[in-house]
């Protein structure tokens, strides 16, 4: 008598691997469901932890799952080319991640370094972003993103928003920027203020704004330039 098919349907909630990731994190799951969570579902036959497992087996285990080509994979039974293609795609990022350098972060060692990495993004907007660059100990850029995007001449930004994430992402100071829709990077005394409020709310929580960047049609402000950070 064939054994009957557990779906992931069945299994309870707190025991499926999205749920179990979203709760401890993925470094919490095994091999076989961070790749049922790529996979995302099995078959008729197979549930998706099943395909997964039969997927490292037929390649002999994670370590030679990196140099599985498309047509091994679609070798097991319920991989055709949309799956096997969504796995080397999540393979070759991993490659991608592991072969980037330390060194390869942008460093910001004056205003136009900041400026350079931003200007052809925003110079050309029709209404305000309001955007931040995320640095470690040593000026390198980890990360930057757009926290805010408001009406033609406000951006409209908290405080809290642009520290929530730069706590989020272990920064040691921050280099905070925005657009005049205008062209012109004449800093408004809105502009001075929120300035202001930046720095003082970083004082608090020990994390340093460097400058505060107004991005005009190629051509660029720093307040820390202007003596007004």
């Amino acid at each position: 008598m064939k054994a009957k098919v557990q779906l992931l349907r069945d299994v309870p909630l707190e025991e499926r691997p999205r749920e179990r990731m979203m709760t401890h994190g993925a470094e919490a799951l095994s091999h076989a469901e961070l790749l049922a969570i790529l996979l995302r579902t099995g078959t008729s036959r197979e549930s998706v932890m099943e395909l997964a497992n039969n997927i490292l087996k037929e390649c002999g285990g994670l370590r030679y799952l990196v140099d599985a080509s498309l047509e091994q994979l679609m070798n097991v039974r319920g991989v055709g080319p949309a799956k096997a293609l969504q796995l080397k795609a999540g393979i070759e990022l991993g490659r991608r991640m592991a072969a980037a350098r330390f060194g390869d972060r942008p460093v910001i060692k004056r205003p136009a370094d900041a400026s350079d990495l931003i200007m052809e993004e925003l110079r050309y907007q029709t209404v305000e972003h309001f955007m931040c660059l995320f640095l470690n100990t040593k000026n390198q850029v980890v990360a930057r993103e757009t926290l805010s995007v408001g009406t033609l001449n406000a951006s409209l930004v908290h405080p809290r928003e642009v520290f929530r994430e730069a706590i989020k992402r272990g920064s040691a100071s921050i280099i905070c920027a925005h657009n005049h829709p205008s062209g012109d990077p004449t800093p408004s005394p809105e502009d001075i203020a929120l300035t202001r409020r930046l720095r003082e709310a970083g004082e608090l929580v020990g994390i340093d704004v460097l400058d505060h960047l107004i991005i005009g049609d190629g051509k660029y402000v720093s307040l820390k330039e202007r003596g007004l950070l």
